[in-house]
């Protein structure tokens, strides 16, 4: 395999190691742990020691002695009383490397993200997008067509309550836990959604409010989402959609659903660029995008790019290093381009806006993305605890390492219940009266 290509399928590892965290039963935390406890938690140590060890992209860890801090924190958790004295030893230890995505959670905190698990708990979906607003879950978009649009679901309605569960309750724990944390709102949407899904032909009833605060209850059943199924490696098959309209003024706009599937996505997307190269403004929106291929960013760049040899960042392993050089085309497109995050904006969504940012004639729009450029893997630790860990690095072109802090947007804009309730996109909007005030020339 080549640099590229393992490059390219590692940064879509972290799509899934940040969204698709792990279900672990919690275990009971005990004032005086037994010794079989107590080995649990030496083992989990000595997991995560060694995990780094081998696997960490710097071998140096920064000129830090990671066999001294091994000997030196090893009898802390010999001695731990209970299991989060033992874990804040390891994160402790974890703190060393000064990078932020190196994890240890607590095994209660995963039960609020993902609902326990059943066979066959893939595949349905209810067509809802979802963000959590101001501590309550809201429905941002609806799919067309889909059983929640059948339903009568509209954009602005708060989700309250799903299979007889107040969903309320499982997000002040996530805010405290991850409060200081980019990937906090993928956290948050993961408890609401996950327990939304399962296997086609399911079926679940969410109690909503409505637009005039009226509690509704709805039935759907679970569909196969809609878009083309993407299987990937060894990864849970996707869906991709696009699309692309005309706005305001003739200006052009695109979305799609993740980076995956070139051959498909790639003509539609240089197909919107040609319809749109004399249009007063693009605007690319990658909200919700989780990631994927880091080429096809690349590729996308090129539209916007002119000169050579400029690049997007820089991704390193222990072994390779790769360039990401944007591949300039034969015509650019010279208007202004606005490119919509958000806190669901992961892996290659955030390289593709992190790496463009700064350039003439591009500004972010939206709020802080995921923080999640990096390959990463999740793990279950033997005392019940999760694991996160990174065995790349990626910096993006102004030398700014996104991993753990994600990119913040030039103009920060957050979706509101009362726009969205009135079928208004804020975030969408500001990108659009910021085109319409530029003076570049479109040629």
């Amino acid at each position: 395999m080549t640099i590229a290509r393992r490059i390219a399928c590692t940064v879509a590892v972290a799509i899934f190691a940040a969204l698709a965290i792990l279900s672990v039963r919690p275990r009971v935390t005990l004032a005086q742990l037994s010794p079989e406890e107590r080995q649990l938690n030496v083992d989990s140590f000595e997991f995560v020691w060694k995990t780094v060890n081998d696997q960490h992209f710097d071998p140096t860890f920064g000129g830090l002695d990671w066999r001294s801090v091994h000997d030196e924190l090893l009898p802390k958790v010999e001695n731990a009383k209970d299991i989060p004295e033992a874990r804040e030893v390891m994160r402790g230890m974890l703190s060393r490397l000064h990078q932020s995505h190196f994890a240890i959670f607590p095994a209660d905190v995963y039960k609020n993200i993902n609902a326990p698990s059943k066979p066959g708990d893939l595949g349905g979906s209810t067509g809802i997008e979802e963000r959590i607003i101001d501590g309550t879950a809201i429905v941002t978009g609806v799919e067309p067509g889909g059983p929640a649009e059948r339903a009568g679901v509209r954009p602005g309605w708060e989700i309250r309550a799903i299979a007889g569960e107040e969903i309320s309750p499982l997000f002040p724990p996530i805010e405290k836990e991850f409060k200081d944390s980019p990937r906090k709102e993928s956290y948050l949407v993961r408890a609401a959604r996950s327990r939304m899904s399962g296997a086609i032909g399911d079926s679940v009833k969410v109690l909503f409010m409505d637009g005039s605060n009226r509690p509704v209850e709805k039935a759907m059943v679970l569909e196969e989402p809609r878009g083309k199924k993407i299987v990937f490696g060894n990864f849970p098959p996707m869906h991709l959609t696009f699309e692309s309209d005309t706005l305001r003024d003739g200006i052009g706009y695109f979305t799609f659903s993740s980076f995956f599937d070139p051959v498909t996505l790639m003509p539609a997307f240089n197909s919107a660029m040609q319809a749109f190269m004399e249009a007063p403004g693009f605007i690319v929106d990658v909200r919700g995008n989780p990631g994927g291929i880091a080429g096809i960013g690349m590729g996308m760049a090129g539209w916007f790019v002119e000169g050579k040899n400029i690049d997007m960042g820089t991704q390193r392993t222990r072994n390779n290093t790769l360039k990401l050089v944007i591949n300039p085309r034969a015509q650019v497109y010279r208007g202004p381009v606005a490119i919509l995050v958000d806190g669901m904006s992961g892996s290659s969504s955030e390289i593709f806006a992190g790496g463009l940012q700064g350039l003439p004639r591009i500004r972010i729009f939206g709020s802080r993305t995921m923080g999640a450029t990096l390959p990463s893997l999740a793990q279950r630790l033997p005392n019940g605890d999760g694991f996160q860990y990174a065995f790349a690095s990626y910096i993006s072109r102004n030398g700014v390492e996104l991993e753990g802090e994600g990119v913040s947007p030039d103009v920060e804009v957050h979706p509101t219940r009362e726009a969205l309730l009135t079928g208004r996109d804020a975030v969408l909007e500001a990108a659009v009266d910021w085109i319409r005030h530029q003076h570049y020339k479109v040629e």
